[in-house]
């Protein structure tokens, strides 16, 4: 039986491209618990290979036929091969971390197979520090970063010393009641809705655009100046990836009465401000961002955990400006400004409103027209809440969680950072030719850290 693909996941699959592969990916570390090591944890994973146990998501794979008219549809796949899914790696010795990083790269260069179910997992050892690391990718239409995050939980443990858990593949306990057939709209009443939320949508769309004329912020740029980030890609990644303690992001979000979010995007400005002036590549306007806001609810997951749903503001980032202070109240105001726009719309309206200003992105490319006109906006920046408390694995404690993410034609460098126990990591995703030397970014975001410290009195 073929199920429907809400029209948000489906846009993933019909953008992709060999050049711009359409997934999103988390790097995961693990310490094994006291007294294993990680040839441990690899012995408990080659044993859930062998149970071949697999969760109704992650037999899920995209087809279109004639019968559907070509739009695009979920099937569960008959012929599933786990360790066509489920790889082995091992790094070379001594098997430092940039190793580690050099292997994500390469991994996240390739495409994920549309006969099969889109995701893999690699299982890597060699880690000279002794951990174990998972790579774990899967396609935007399957799961975006939240549904994903969501999932997370249910596959580990907050319990050090809990053991016989799962795979992270394998069926887990949901214990929340799923929606009933009686409680699901009739696809005439859904029908009907859209088109009301739709047809609401006028006056939002005008404030939307007097705000975007006025560069005020909302889910609509036409103030984003051209920018080495803005150009046609290549199919190769570079990945670079740090955290950093979320209590100093917070005593410079409280001294400066702002968000967690925008000290993120303060760090974020004045790093590409350092790395773009050291290549002279700086535009004399500032840059702006793409920054998804999620829309998740209740009521907006698909019943098995999967699917879309996300708005966008579009945030100035002050890389124009000296100061870290100064960039940290640009961006907060843009922020404020942007949150305000999407007050009082409903989440089918959001939806649309920033599907109306992230098109130029999918239109642009096919009329090649990348390099000819300015870019909706200039890089795409995302903060993902993570879990909240350490979690193992059979013991294994989560030592470290990193997103990757997805660059485009026109958006060169995408920054996503996630939230996990008491810290922050920021995972940079990149064209390997259009960035260059992408891992000084991450001194710079330590960098601009200290700068905001040392400007807010902290």
């Amino acid at each position: 039986m073929l199920l429907p693909m809400s029209p948000t996941s489906s846009m993933f699959l019909l953008a992709e491209t060999r050049d711009n592969p359409m997934h999103v990916a988390s790097l995961q570390l693990y310490l094994p618990p006291k007294g294993a090591t990680a040839l441990d944890i690899r012995a408990l994973f080659e044993e859930a290979i062998e149970d071949g146990e697999v969760a109704p998501l992650f037999l899920k794979r995209p087809k279109r036929s004639l019968t559907t008219l070509g739009q695009w549809g979920w099937t569960t796949d008959d012929s599933f091969d786990i360790e066509h899914h489920v790889r082995r790696s091992a790094l070379p010795q001594p098997g430092k971390i940039r190793d580690l990083l050099a292997l994500c790269s390469r991994l996240h260069s390739t495409l994920l197979d549309r006969k099969r179910p889109l995701w893999e997992m690699h299982l890597i050892e060699g880690l000279e520090d002794g951990r174990y690391a998972l790579y774990f990718k899967v396609h935007h239409a399957l799961l975006d970063g939240v549904s994903a995050m969501r999932l997370m939980p249910k596959t580990l443990s907050t319990d050090p010393d809990e053991r016989g858990m799962k795979a992270p593949w394998a069926p887990y306990d949901n214990t929340r009641r799923a929606r009933s057939s009686s409680g699901r709209r009739s696809p005439v009443k859904e029908a009907v809705g859209v088109a009301g939320e739709v047809a609401g949508l006028a006056p939002a769309l005008a404030r939307t655009a007097l705000n975007a004329l006025r560069d005020q912020g909302g889910s609509v740029s036409l103030n984003a100046p051209r920018s080495m980030l803005n150009v046609d890609i290549t199919g190769s990644r570079r990945f670079a990836g740090q955290s950093w303690p979320m209590e100093r992001l917070r005593q410079v979000a409280k001294a400066s009465d702002v968000t967690l979010n925008d000290v993120v995007l303060a760090m974020c400005s004045g790093a590409l401000r350092t790395y773009m002036s050291g290549l002279e590549q700086l535009p004399e306007q500032s840059l702006v961002a793409m920054v998804p806001v999620s829309l998740h609810d209740s009521e907006s997951k698909e019943s098995d955990g999967g699917g879309n749903a996300v708005g966008a503001v579009m945030c100035r980032l002050g890389t124009d400006l000296d100061d870290p202070a100064e960039r940290l109240a640009t961006v907060h105001a843009s922020m404020t400004d942007g949150k305000a726009s999407l007050r009082g719309m409903s989440q089918p309206q959001i939806l649309a409103m920033s599907a109306l200003g992230v098109s130029p992105l999918a239109v642009w490319p096919a009329l090649r027209l990348t390099d000819r006109v300015r870019p909706p906006f200039n890089v795409i920046i995302s903060n993902v809440p993570g879990p909240t408390e350490p979690l193992y694995w059979n013991g294994a404690r989560l030592d470290g969680l990193y997103p990757l993410s997805i660059a485009l034609d026109g958006q060169g460098l995408n920054i996503t950072c996630t939230t996990y126990s008491d810290e922050i990591a920021f995972g940079l995703t990149g064209c390997r030719r259009t960035v260059p030397h992408l891992q000084r970014l991450l001194t710079y975001l330590d960098d601009e850290l200290a700068g905001l410290e040392k400007a807010v009195g902290v």
